[in-house]
């Protein structure tokens, strides 16, 4: 290659490779999605975030990962594997109160809990399992609730067989006669309503926590560097919470297609399950109440700072 040939070959590689570059920052944003994480659990009340690719914004990426446990889905928040996560209120709680930097950013489901018995039990009241073996999910959200309801009644978990047992283990245990109860979340309940193997004994919302039950976590550190990025999933999640309460067959067919269960159990968990985002005050105060619980039956060893747990004042300016 003489010098005249190379010369012309060097611009004219040159000229490709500034071409191409300014080629690549033309290209539409998809090549430069912004991709957040949500994690989730496995019940018809954690169902809102398959909701949120629908109300996402031009170059959003919502990716759902799903968790059986609520203390992997906490976890995930805390070590920055996930950007956000719907659980229950006492894996929040219990990470707060330990001093991890998880903060409730919105409610995310009211109800979706329910104490079970046998089909052919005989109990009529909370009162009537005593002695029975009764499975819960420890370290959950219904577990406070139920031994508040079961010291409503002057009893504690000595009165009764308490059985671990995860969420969705609990339907099939009660059809085969391994438990005679559990409280359960949905869609366990509806499960046992439509293949006739179980019945609802209460919706236990009679205590002070009312029916608050799962909250939208992230972490500190996220709301302090990128509150815009909260800002811009807060509004995803209000606009999925409403539209999947407002849609039932939109609810349903997703709770089918992501759950993997019949319409029938479905429809029979759906009026037990109020998907929400709004957090007021009604929501402070049952979340205080309910960490009192979990203080004085000694699951946490001290109450969360709760101006930095639920960060009522940020989350107003993030919202308005």
């Amino acid at each position: 290659m003489d010098n005249i040939t190379r010369r012309s070959f060097f611009k004219y590689a040159a000229a490709t490779a500034a071409g191409a570059a300014i080629a690549t920052r033309g290209l539409p944003v998809r090549a430069q999605e912004r991709v957040i994480k949500v994690g989730t659990l496995k019940l018809i009340h954690g169902i809102t975030p398959y909701f949120y690719s629908r109300f996402a914004p031009p170059g959003m990426k919502i990716e759902v990962i799903p968790f059986e446990s609520p203390t992997d889905g906490k976890d995930a928040v805390v070590t920055g594997t996930v950007d956000f996560a719907i659980y229950g209120l006492a894996a929040a709680t219990l990470g707060a109160a330990a001093g991890e930097p998880v903060v409730i950013v919105a409610a995310a489901c009211n109800r979706g809990m329910a104490v079970v018995v046998a089909a052919a039990s005989k109990a009529a009241t909370i009162r009537d399992l005593k002695g029975m073996r009764v499975g819960i999910w420890p370290g959950s959200t219904q577990e406070v609730v139920f031994m508040d309801r079961l010291a409503s009644e002057k009893m504690t978990a000595r009165d009764i067989e308490v059985v671990r047992v995860s969420f969705s283990d609990m339907a099939p245990a009660l059809a085969r006669g391994d438990l005679d109860a559990y409280v359960g979340a949905e869609p366990a309940p509806g499960i046992s309503l439509a293949n006739g193997t179980g019945r609802i004994l209460e919706y236990p919302y009679s205590t002070p926590t009312g029916s608050l039950n799962m909250v939208l976590t992230s972490s500190e550190d996220l709301l302090k560097k990128d509150p815009e990025r909260v800002r811009a999933l807060l509004k995803i999640h209000r606009a999925a919470s409403e539209y999947a309460m407002k849609d039932k067959e939109a609810f349903i067919a997703m709770a089918m297609q992501r759950l993997g269960q019949q319409r029938r159990s479905i429809e029979l968990a759906a009026p037990n399950v109020e998907l929400t985002w709004r957090i007021d005050d009604q929501f402070v105060t049952q979340a205080r109440y309910y960490g009192s619980q979990m203080l004085s039956r000694k699951q946490i060893r001290t109450l969360p700072d709760y101006n930095r747990f639920v960060p009522t004042a940020l989350l107003h300016q993030l919202t308005s």
